[in-house]
């Protein structure tokens, strides 16, 4: 017999089987990049109210959970749904779902939800679908140190030479609101902000870019984020950070529309780019990729990133289920 409940203090003991079997598969069938926290770490997140789960019974015994946040202010994300049965994964996640359905429903009066479907997540697809939810195509694509092939292409890439009047430099904090505006304007209308919709007001980006230059989704890479300037006025940004200390991640490149078709965005991720080989070569920086993500249909970023040696890994359907009108 099935129920489902937020998992309490009660439950901790009995949860923790289920929980390691999650983290035992995280980076095999749910291509998660890091570690999951440890149980101790997640229950403490759990007590912080930091993160919500919300578990199915069977028989008593936990056999499948969901977790979400509510940490980014305009959206709930829904992070991971998994069961140790998969024969009967997508009814319990079923379940699943329309519980966290009921616990949020004033919550999406006024905020999205967004799910990642990573892995074998992919399979659900049709069971969220039937609750309304939309999907956006993602790609991974990633720059391989341990491998020639990335580096080699990006030793061969075609590379126009700058126009006049532009420049490429290393992030400032001076440039702060000119990336808000720049970043503003170049995604408040794109797909990022159905899953994300902080782009679309000035305040949301705002809070996009103070949490990359703040550290709070990793580590922010200064020297390696690009500004191009035009006549001496910020115009375009390619920003970087490292995750778990050996992942260079691009979570955000933007360039105002009047200077796009120019082969600008190439010229930034280069001067990137240059930043982090330089140190893996002279200094022997510990760094495995550089990675980035963009809409499997973006074909102009598609062909920017392959043109850098970024080679396709893997893609997944970012999912949303919008606020209702």
């Amino acid at each position: 017999m099935y129920y489902t409940k937020l998992l309490t203090a009660d439950d901790y003991e009995k949860f923790e089987d289920l929980y390691e079997d999650f983290r035992t598969k995280a980076l095999t069938e749910y291509n998660f990049e890091l570690e999951p926290l440890d149980y101790d770490g997640f229950l403490e997140a759990i007590d912080k109210d930091l993160i919500k789960c919300i578990v199915l019974m069977d028989n008593n015994m936990p056999s499948a959970f969901l977790v979400y946040t509510t940490a980014i202010s305009e959206a709930v994300e829904l992070n991971i749904i998994h069961s140790n049965d998969k024969d009967n994964f997508n009814q319990k996640a079923q379940e699943l779902l329309e519980k966290f359905l009921e616990l949020t429903q004033t919550l999406r009066r006024n905020k999205i939800v967004c799910y990642p479907m990573l892995g074998e997540q992919k399979n659900l697809i049709s069971v969220i679908a039937k609750l309304g939810f939309k999907f956006i195509g993602i790609e991974v694509l990633r720059f391989k140190f341990d491998t020639n092939a990335s580096q080699e292409i990006f030793d061969h890439a075609r590379i126009v030479k700058i126009p006049d009047g532009y420049e490429v430099v290393s992030w400032n904090k001076s440039y702060f609101e000119d990336a808000v505006e720049v970043i503003h304007e170049a995604f408040k209308e794109s797909s990022d902000a159905l899953f994300d919709p902080r782009f679309t007001t000035i305040e949301g980006t705002r809070d996009i870019i103070t949490k990359i230059v703040k550290d709070v989704y990793a580590e922010f890479m200064p020297n390696s984020t690009s500004v191009l300037l035009y006549e001496g006025k910020p115009v375009g940004f390619a920003f970087m950070n490292l995750t778990g200390g050996t992942i260079v991640n691009i979570p955000i490149v933007g360039i105002k529309e009047e200077h796009q078709g120019k082969g600008l965005s190439t010229i930034m991720l280069k001067h990137s780019m240059d930043y982090v080989l330089k140190a893996v070569k002279l200094h022997g920086t510990p760094l495995a990729e550089i990675n980035t993500t963009t809409e499997t249909n973006n074909l102009q970023a598609l062909r920017l990133y392959k043109n850098l040696g970024f080679l396709e890994d893997y893609n997944y359907p970012q999912s949303y289920l919008p606020i209702e009108a």
